[in-house]
């Protein structure tokens, strides 16, 4: 038996897991009409495939239907939903591995206007500012029917063959009960830490009445809410002993924090820049308090830290759910000794942000992730070896020069600068994004692995690729800033990323015009500020940065606002004039009627690139595609069999911003969707 702490097992009361590292529940917003049906299937298998102990799906799948969905989440409360089930348990047991479900009513943390458009309940009629629906204040039958509605949703679960069920008591109902800060009520569910606890208790007795002791029941809740008149710490380490002395539960799964708001919720699962496993010491007090099964998780993003978490005993098992979006086989990686082949987590949160916008769960750089029915996590060798030549080693290039090298082939790249990287390069300068450059690290630790060649300093000229002789030629050579977006004074003005880079030094009264949206502006800002200048973001939407989305703006608004940065929507630059030593930029509306002018000494545009595409349309005419890429083919996941010019010498294709301005995971996935069938 190994003596690594992550690998020893674990028994949970009847049930043994394998070892020590869980993915906790989350729900990815796979689901199709509620059902976690043959794509949440693939991707809750693939983890399991992996090695993980356990993992727990379907954060706040739904008990009632007035806890409707915001994330795309399942619908426990529906029969329908038993068979479904049941195939995905079936298939995780298969692969030696445990399996739970989140069970939650989410309260007042939803809308009225969705579902079934009811009336939001709760324990009072406060808002909570997320999801901005002002609630009913919950009524006596309300209660009988969702403490029902846990029971049955519970049992349906069970039926399903899941091996326990977690209930969600942080942020949701549950904890709207237990903190004095959601609960008005007079008793006997209001007032006394007794009776706001009532609510929980009464929910976990009907769970347990009708499921039996054989099945494991956890609750995954807030002992310290963080916020001034909430659950402090005192009284989370009592609500944890009243749970454990309850009979009721096999586990405590513990939070700190709040997340009624974005910053709250960033607090509590920090994104890329913030510490990793800030709340780990804290649950470590909670098991020492209880003696009790104790299981944790919050940017645990590497192995050297769950590692730590168990071999000190802080907690009993460790989660690491978004790492293992980013790489499901952490554990046979471990196993096999190969724990500096794992994909890094580099905590940049486009998972978790793009549900909170309502999209669909995808790892910014591994494609693969959700979408395990057509992309490979383990890329199969080519029937046929074939010389691969790649210009640009970005995220894009080195994605496909990964993959070509892992199907077998014999890989060149050829790369202008010095070092690897492109526009991650120049993200990873601001010291919150540092680990952005990872993303580009382990592609070369595994490029360098299949015997991959990268040429630096190196221009490529059509004349160089041809002397390659090359059967495939994929160009990722990215874009250049775009910055000729004014009717007038465009020389008059410099990009975001000149001010990243430290090309431009920054000035002292700064308009940073964002028609893009994206990190960059708000990089520069930082860069700007930071140096002691006054600086204005303006932008004609009608939100800012919308590219950046919820979690990742937060610590940005932290550092901006400090900085006394101030933000403008809705307007437009639309031209800048030289004065003397100062800048006249004039200012309209899409919305028509408005002339302002700033008098600033440095004007920033940030409006994306445009593709760096000279050397494409040089090979285009020497190609046998001249260029073309089969939509359907690639969709399909089949070999691109366009033949334009039978004379040609090679195949042409371009990937990432080579082809238009887009983003780190669109360049990746264009990769990996291209070269797995090369």
């Amino acid at each position: 038996m190994s003596s690594d702490p992550l690998l020893q097992p674990y028994k949970l009361k009847h049930l043994t897991l394998r070892n020590r590292i869980i993915v906790t529940s989350h729900e990815p917003a796979y689901p199709e009409d509620g059902m976690p049906k043959e794509r949440y299937l693939a991707y809750t298998v693939e983890r399991a495939k992996g090695g993980v102990a356990m993992t727990m799906t379907a954060g706040s799948a739904a008990v009632s239907k007035d806890s409707p969905p915001v994330f795309n989440n399942l619908l426990a409360y529906k029969d329908e939903i038993v068979p479904w089930i049941r195939q995905m348990t079936d298939a995780v047991h298969e692969e030696g591995a445990a399996i739970m479900i989140q069970l939650t009513h989410l309260g007042r943390r939803t809308r009225w206007d969705k579902g079934d458009w009811l009336p939001v309940v709760a324990p009072s009629h406060h808002r909570e500012a997320s999801h901005r629906a002002f609630p009913k204040k919950i009524e006596d039958w309300d209660i009988e029917r969702i403490i029902k509605d846990f029971a049955d949703a519970a049992e349906r679960m069970k039926a399903g063959g899941m091996d326990g069920v977690e209930l969600e008591a942080y942020g949701h109902l549950l904890d709207q009960f237990t903190s004095p800060l959601t609960n008005d009520l007079d008793g006997p569910y209001g007032g006394s830490l007794d009776n706001r606890m009532r609510f929980c208790m009464d929910v976990l007795k009907a769970i347990r009445s009708r499921v039996g002791e054989d099945f494991i029941l956890g609750v995954r809740y807030t002992a310290d809410e963080a916020l001034p008149g909430g659950t402090g710490k005192s009284e989370g380490i009592e609500i944890s002993k009243r749970l454990k002395e309850s009979g009721l539960v096999d586990y405590l799964n513990v939070i700190r924090g709040h997340i009624d708001t974005d910053a709250g919720l960033t607090d509590v699962i920090p994104i890329q820049g913030m510490a990793n496993a800030p709340h780990l010491d804290f649950a470590g007090e909670i098991r020492a308090a209880t003696n009790f099964p104790t299981f944790h998780a919050a940017k645990i993003p590497d192995v050297a830290t769950a590692r730590h978490a168990i071999a000190s005993g802080k907690v009993d098992m460790i989660g690491m759910t978004r790492a293992h979006m980013t790489d499901p086989h952490i554990v046979r990686k471990i196993i096999e000794k190969r724990e500096d082949e794992i994909r890094p987590c580099v905590g940049a949160n486009y998972c978790l942000d793009r549900i909170y916008q309502g999209g669909a769960a995808y790892c910014i750089h591994n494609a693969a992730t959700g979408r395990e029915l057509t992309m490979p996590h383990i890329v199969p060798k080519a029937e046929t070896r074939k010389k691969i030549v790649i210009v640009g080693a970005g995220p894009a290039g080195l994605e496909a020069a990964r993959v070509a090298g892992e199907r077998g082939h014999e890989v060149v790249v050829f790369e202008a600068a010095s070092d690897p990287g492109g526009q991650i390069r120049l993200t990873a300068l601001s010291p919150r994004r540092k680990e952005m450059m990872s993303i580009i690290d382990w592609r070369i630790a595994q490029c360098e692995k299949y015997g991959v060649t990268i040429k630096y300093n190196a221009w490529a000229e059509a004349e160089t690729i041809e002397a390659e002789n090359p059967d495939v030629v994929i160009i990722a050579t990215g874009g250049v800033a775009h910055t000729d977006v004014l009717s007038k004074g465009n020389e008059l003005v410099v990009s975001s990323w000149d001010i990243i880079s430290g090309d431009v030094k920054p000035g002292s009264n700064v308009l940073i015009f964002d028609d893009a949206g994206d990190h960059a502006a708000l990089q520069a800002a930082e860069f700007i500020a930071g140096a002691g200048a006054k600086v204005e973001i303006m932008t004609p939407d009608r939100s800012f940065s919308p590219e950046v989305m919820a979690m990742n703006l937060v610590p940005y608004m932290r550092s901006l606002q400090k900085l006394d940065v101030t933000f403008t929507v809705t307007y437009r630059l639309e031209s800048v004039e030289k004065n003397g030593n100062q800048l006249i930029a004039n200012v309209g509306s899409d919305y028509g009627g408005i002339s302002k002018q700033r008098v600033v000494d440095q004007v920033v545009v940030n409006h994306g690139t445009i593709p760096l595409d000279d050397i494409y349309f040089e090979l285009k005419p020497k190609s046998t595609n001249h260029g073309e890429i089969s939509q359907d083919e690639l969709i399909a996941g089949q070999p691109q069999s366009v033949v334009r010019n039978p004379q040609g010498q090679f195949q042409l294709f371009r990937i990432g911003d080579a082809v238009s301005a887009r983003n780190t995971h669109a360049a990746i996935y264009d990769a990996l969707r291209l070269a797995k069938d090369i």
